[in-house]
């Protein structure tokens, strides 16, 4: 049997061979990220093709397009988290050496050992959910750095803007501030041009007396003065970009929907697991049968605790690790959240731990673990969630 090592990076990747003694039989072997690369590894695969297992980390989005090519000729790839394969580097390595090829060497002859958790790569719904929840997520927050460009122009240029709503982000608000977005804009307002700032809004009514109040307190604003221009378009700018992003946000979650309908799953029946959640749990999960017990889940979410131990030392002040999926972690927290206020189960568990002295984070992670525990046993009996009353 025979081991291969690869290194993956963005433009080129680098191979090693050994067998199953760890003897050296090829290294360095580099090739670009391309059909034409893919398919000079294979002509150097040749003489061992029917007796070889391959490896590779999972580094970023840069080994799918290998992994896929592969997979397709039939060899058999493990993916391996790049924290099991540092961990190999730490105990098998003095020096601190690290370069490409060292590091395909290290893999092939991890593989080798045998003893390692597979980065599986899931069905093509699940991967659709994981790439669509992450989008939406940067969509999010790009929208957030967005509406704090927008505060940070309207404290310079209409300081009482923010007053008069109690969402300036709300349709009425955004639709307004297209159209007059400084004092002197509002001071100065005809008739036909409210009827037209008025013509994509539902609440006319409203938004005219919004208007008119906007207009008075205009009158004796305390914003700049000067380059009020440069920033009025600006804040226009990025009115139309929020709207935009929004509408993206929109489309997406759709899709999201669609595939959640398709996949058919009984995670939403989890309190405090909506749509968007379940499909970003989902997601980052993959197969649930990658976890052979819910501790696993914990470890991978980052939720669990760091142990500090040596000697007859023990830390009693041990820290989440916050290794693994930060996507995954906030989606629990975020679901935590909710189902230690709705469901009595969390809720007990939640305000027993409170009760105990424990910081509201700490406790909301404490109620994210034994999410993880029902979310694992949900999935893996594929059942719905039932309420279970706590006992007295």
């Amino acid at each position: 049997m025979f081991f291969l090592g690869i290194d993956i990076g963005k433009n080129t990747h680098v191979a090693s061979l050994i067998d199953d003694n760890g003897k050296t039989v090829f290294k360095a072997f580099s090739f670009p990220n391309s059909t034409i690369g893919a398919t000079s590894l294979l002509d150097k695969l040749t003489p061992f093709s029917n007796e070889i297992e391959i490896g590779m980390e999972a580094t970023g989005h840069y080994w799918l397009a290998l992994y896929s090519f592969l997979v397709e000729h039939g060899f058999v790839i493990h993916v391996i988290n790049p924290i099991q394969t540092d961990g190999w580097r730490n105990a098998t390595e003095i020096r601190k050496h690290k370069t490409d090829i060292i590091d395909s060497l290290i893999i092939a002859d991890f593989i080798r050992y045998g003893e390692f958790l597979e980065t599986s790569l899931a069905n093509e719904d699940i991967l659709s959910l994981r790439n669509l929840t992450r989008f939406r997520n940067y969509l999010v927050s790009s929208i957030g750095d967005l509406k704090r460009k927008t505060i940070c122009i309207l404290d310079q240029i209409f300081p009482e803007y923010e007053s008069v709503f109690s969402n300036i982000f709300g349709k009425t608000s955004k639709e307004i501030l297209l159209h007059f977005s400084s004092p002197a804009e509002f001071e100065s307002i005809t008739s036909e041009q409210l009827e037209t700032a008025l013509e994509q809004v539902s609440f006319k009514k409203f938004a005219s007396k919004k208007i008119s109040y906007i207009s008075n307190i205009a009158k004796t604003s305390f914003g700049i003065t000067f380059a009020v221009q440069s920033l009025t378009l600006q804040l226009k700018l990025l009115i139309k970009q929020i709207n935009f992003i929004e509408q993206q946000v929109h489309d997406v979650e759709i899709q999201i929907k669609q595939l959640l309908h398709k996949i058919n799953t009984p995670i939403t029946t989890i309190p405090g697991i909506g749509d968007i959640i379940g499909a970003t749990i989902l997601g980052e999960i993959g197969d649930i049968e990658r976890f052979s017990n819910p501790s696993k889940l914990v470890a991978y979410a980052g939720i669990d605790a760091s142990v500090h131990q040596s000697g007859d030392y023990i830390s009693t002040n041990n820290k989440m690790s916050k290794r693994g999926s930060p996507y995954l972690r906030t989606a629990l927290f975020r679901a935590a959240l909710i189902a230690s206020v709705h469901d009595p189960v969390f809720k007990a568990y939640y305000q027993k731990k409170r009760s105990e002295g424990k910081h509201h984070l700490t406790s909301l992670g404490a109620v994210a673990r034994k999410l993880c525990y029902t979310i694992h046993a949900i999935l893996k009996n594929n059942c719905e969630y039932k309420v279970q009353l706590p006992t007295e």
